[in-house]
């Protein structure tokens, strides 16, 4: 069984930017262990401190049987645009195309305080964009056209039908405003 519950679309703390992290300890390192395994149950390849309801800013991934966490993570460049079909553990069975950058610079921290300074493309951008969104408040379908919107409203509503879904959010043309 999952150490952590992964909070799903319409809770608060996924709407908040996350802190930084500003000291990594014991109980830091249990945690980004515990995310793993709550990971990995899911089963997902990338998880945010936000959607176990902790605000601060890392994730953990898996990409390519590579694991690995990832503090204070920060975009510094983006190239180009590139369209996949995008789905998220906090809006449980539904997926989109969504258009982002195809590659991205990112620099951070791993658990020992080395920075880390990424080139990333394909996949792994796909994941660190994703799961940066989640440090900053973002969900992915804040990323959808109106017309994924639409679709996006439906499959929610039966979703709440099923008792799968919290109560409806309001996905407005810009944002998705809870209500």
């Amino acid at each position: 069984m999952a150490p952590h519950v992964i909070r799903i679309i319409g809770d608060p703390v996924l709407k908040q930017r996350a802190s930084d992290v500003d000291r990594v300890d014991g109980s830091f390192v249990k945690l980004v262990d515990d995310m793993f395994v709550t990971m990995y149950d899911a089963p997902g390849v990338g998880l945010a401190a936000p959607q176990v309801g902790v605000q601060k800013r890392f994730f953990v991934f898996d990409h390519d049987d590579d694991p690995g966490v990832i503090i204070n993570p920060t975009i510094v460049e983006s190239r180009g645009e590139a369209e996949f079909v995008e789905g998220c553990l906090s809006v449980p069975g539904l997926h989109w195309e969504i258009v982002r950058p195809a590659e991205i610079h990112v620099k951070g921290y791993d658990l020992e305080g080395n920075e880390l300074d990424l080139e990333l493309d394909d996949f792994a951008c796909r994941v660190f964009q994703h799961e940066i969104d989640h440090l900053d408040g973002v969900l992915l379908i804040e990323h959808l056209t109106d017309e994924q919107r639409k679709e996006a409203r439906r499959a929610l509503s039966d979703l709440r039908m099923r008792h799968l879904a919290p109560p409806e959010p309001d996905i407005a043309p810009g944002r998705l405003r809870l209500i």
